[in-house]
């Protein structure tokens, strides 16, 4: 019951070489509980900001679902 909040964290040596996806925790997902973004990888994540520029507008849009 409530509000839920998501906020991307990437930690690790070199995560822009990395093709590991990052996304939801599974453990929290259910049917009436599903993922409300999808999973993208550090280097996707990194050159869509680069590229989009700061528009004051949220990146949660891109990933939406």
């Amino acid at each position: 019951v409530g509000s839920r909040m998501s906020i991307t964290c990437f930690f690790g040596e070199s995560p822009y070489q990395s093709s590991k996806l990052y996304g939801p925790i599974t453990e929290l997902l259910s049917e009436d509980n599903p993922p409300k973004y999808r999973a993208t990888t550090v280097k996707d994540h990194t050159s869509y900001l680069h590229n989009r520029g700061l528009d004051g507008t949220s990146a949660l849009s891109r990933y939406k679902i």
